[in-house]
């Protein structure tokens, strides 16, 4: 499993930036999730996605089908990049891995983010619904198809789900196989977003976040389903903007 720094994250080098924004994405995602952010968003911030094993230009790499593994080799990556303020940004899926990597970067370095965006994800103290991710793969299929995070010209196309598929049973794995273990309270602020119509994560799960900080915290409720943020990205971009006290 490689762990260069160049695979985990696109950079896009701005010297004006004097704050970088790390971005995890949800279930089957990848980098490319992210990649007009950068034209919303003010010089100042430096927006870098973060690339797993299994998609994007790293497609041939085999997923991880475990939580911690990851985020000791996304930590790895990512030192070298903390060299100036920082702040994490993780829809779904990606808003687990970066509260782990958080809690374990604070432990190994003693640094931390000085902002946690958690969005579309309920608190971890909340048990995983019924695990999906070794489904026969009709069933799988007709799991994706009910979280409408597939098009389903994709869902349709036979050759192509049989490359994303072993992707999509990994990260599936990484979220239904979390085992959750109560720790002290981040120090960062944590700031949180759901959709109005997301039929997957209710507004007390996002609510619960509050317990994992002992800063301050935020709820904000954008309109759309599950991927509100494709649908609001620019209301939530927006609300990034104001969060991290940036002028655009």
């Amino acid at each position: 499993m490689t762990t260069s720094t160049s695979n985990w994250i696109y950079p896009n080098p701005n010297l004006q930036a004097s704050l970088r924004l790390f971005c995890f994405p949800y279930a089957g995602g990848g980098a490319l999730n992210f990649r007009t952010w950068s034209n919303s968003l003010p010089p100042t911030l430096e927006v870098c996605p973060v690339e797993l094993p299994g998609r994007g230009r790293r497609f041939t790499e085999t997923p991880f089908n475990r939580l911690e593994p990851l985020v000791k080799a996304i930590a790895r990556a990512l030192v070298p990049y903390l060299d100036k303020p920082f702040a994490f940004f993780g829809h779904s899926m990606g808003g687990l891995v970066s509260f782990e990597l958080t809690r374990l970067l604070y432990k190994q370095h003693g640094i931390s983010p000085v902002h946690l965006f958690i969005s579309g994800r309920r608190a971890p103290q909340y048990v995983c619904d019924a695990p999906i991710h070794a489904l026969p793969e009709q069933e799988f299929l007709a799991e994706l198809r009910h979280l409408n995070g597939t098009p389903e010209a994709v869902l349709q196309n036979v050759e192509l789900m049989k490359l994303l598929i072993p992707t999509l049973r990994a990260d599936f794995a990484i979220l239904e196989t979390y085992a959750y273990t109560s720790e002290p309270p981040l120090e960062c602020p944590i700031a949180v977003f759901g959709g109005l119509q997301d039929k997957e994560v209710t507004r007390e799960q996002l609510a619960a976040w509050q317990q994992q900080t002992s800063a301050s915290f935020s709820l904000q409720m954008l309109p759309g389903d599950h991927f509100f943020i494709h649908s609001a990205q620019a209301l939530l971009l927006q609300s990034l903007v104001q969060k991290l006290n940036l002028q655009q």
